[in-house]
């Protein structure tokens, strides 16, 4: 059994919960009430995502490699 590591961004929604995103896996996305559901959430999609990599036969991605850097940027906005 391989063990894979995957970034989750979480963003609060304005009417409440949190969108969750993996990056390394587009189109991953999953919502939650709550941080613990949504994190919960997140884990059972990247599982069903790399399962449906797999029935078709197609590569799992990695994060090997991958840097994460926060940018700042200053606005008038």
């Amino acid at each position: 059994m391989k063990i894979l590591r995957y970034k989750i961004s979480l963003r609060k929604e304005p009417e409440g919960g949190y969108t969750v995103t993996v990056p390394s896996l587009p189109g991953c996305v999953t919502y939650g009430d709550t941080i613990e559901e949504a994190i919960n959430m997140a884990r059972e999609a990247i599982q069903l995502y790399i399962e449906s990599l797999k029935a078709h036969g197609e590569e799992i991605p990695t994060e090997d490699g991958v840097l994460e850097y926060t940018l700042t940027i200053r606005t008038n906005a």
